[in-house]
């Protein structure tokens, strides 16, 4: 009999873990001034589709969809000005919010490599603002 394969969802802990993750998570981008202005002041919505977006992208149940849709990351996140420095900014909240989780190792890095391609393909706005 064969063992089971494991998500990366619950390779890392499941729900508990992802909770702190998401919540380490925004309590940096709150306090990132390229990424605080992008946000509603109350986070609570915010942080529930997050969660609910990361269960289902690592392997869990399907929360996102079964309450959203088809999560359609690139069209819902059209609204808001996402440039490269946004995306970059958005993975060192997420690399950090990483480390104080203590989520480490290969499986950590396989995530992260899954989230900044993620990130990237957010990006909406190519122009750089020029320097006064």
């Amino acid at each position: 009999m064969s063992e089971a394969i494991r998500t990366p969802y619950e390779m890392i802990g499941g729900a508990d873990t992802l909770a702190r993750l998401v919540d380490n998570f925004y309590d940096l981008v709150a306090k990132h001034p390229d990424l605080a202005p992008l946000f509603p002041e109350d986070f609570t919505e915010v942080k529930e589709r997050q969660y609910q977006f990361l269960t289902q992208f690592l392997g869990g149940p399907t929360l996102y969809t079964d309450q959203h849709g088809h999560p359609m990351l690139r069209a819902r996140h059209m609204r808001f000005p996402i440039g490269v420095v946004q995306a970059e900014a958005w993975l060192a909240c997420m690399k950090e919010a990483m480390d104080q989780t203590g989520l480490q190792g290969e499986l950590r890095q396989q995530i992260f490599d899954r989230l900044r391609l993620t990130a990237h393909h957010m990006v909406n706005q190519w122009e750089q603002k020029e320097e006064a």
